[in-house]
């Protein structure tokens, strides 16, 4: 189980979006993580569009660094850069072990890396994807290497039980208006149908009430049961 941060102000970079989970409920989070796609839809999916063996890969937004040790089980070198500097120290201590992975400490619309150092570039609900997201873009160009692909988990509120809560919970978020977006920046998508599986029932509800606005929380709560939840997604990917 990842560790609670300090209590206290959060030490974030500046420009960083807050992130409203797992800024403040880590150990929570890490449960969300264990619980998305057991079956590896997404994850053979990824290697499909962009196998990372041998290559050097940068996650963004990487948070406790869930995802750091399946890169580095294959990549050359992985680069984890995050704002939050409590779940950044988590991290270091999930990656001690790998001598190949390095932690640095960005936000998304100002990499701490070199012009074409990265083949492929990771990020996973780190950014608030759409119109507004032009800065991250923009760095993306500037450090993938011709060849590399850029790889974007984002939620898809058109689909699944989770999307309808999503949808619900954000209803200023207009998926149509995302999908015109990546579609004009010439990205390509894969929809996804995945499944959060929790082992309890209340592993379920502390995770619904760090996504979801209180009352939406409960809401849905009280009328769904069980402790599985399809959830639809977007992957967006582009080579450069």
């Amino acid at each position: 189980m990842a560790e609670q941060p300090q209590s206290g102000t959060p030490r974030v970079l500046p420009g960083a979006r807050p992130s409203p989970n797992i800024w403040h409920s880590p150990a929570t989070y890490e449960l969300e993580n264990r619980a998305f796609d057991r079956a590896g839809v997404l994850i053979r999916t990824l290697r499909e569009l962009a196998d990372w063996t041998g290559r050097d890969v940068v996650d963004i937004g990487c948070g406790t660094g869930f995802h750091l040790p399946l890169f580095a089980a294959d990549a050359r070198s992985v680069t984890g850069v995050e704002p939050h500097a409590d779940l950044l120290a988590i991290a270091r201590r999930r990656v001690r072990r790998y001598p190949h992975v390095d932690l640095l400490p960005g936000i998304a619309d100002d990499l701490p890396l070199e012009p074409a150092s990265v083949d492929v570039a990771h990020a996973r609900w780190a950014y608030f994807f759409g119109p507004g997201s032009e800065p991250g873009l923009a760095e993306l160009d500037r450090v993938l290497r011709p060849g590399g692909t850029a790889l974007v988990i984002d939620n898809d509120p058109t689909r699944s039980t989770f999307g309808e809560w999503f949808g619900r919970g954000f209803p200023d978020v207009d998926p149509h208006a995302v999908e015109r977006f990546w579609s004009a920046q010439g990205w390509s998508r894969e929809r996804l149908d995945l499944a959060w599986t929790f082992d309890t029932r209340a592993d379920l509800e502390d995770v619904v009430r760090i996504e979801l606005p209180t009352a939406v929380a409960e809401q849905v709560l009280t009328s769904y049961d069980g402790t599985v939840v399809d959830y639809a997604v977007n992957l967006w990917w582009r080579r450069w």
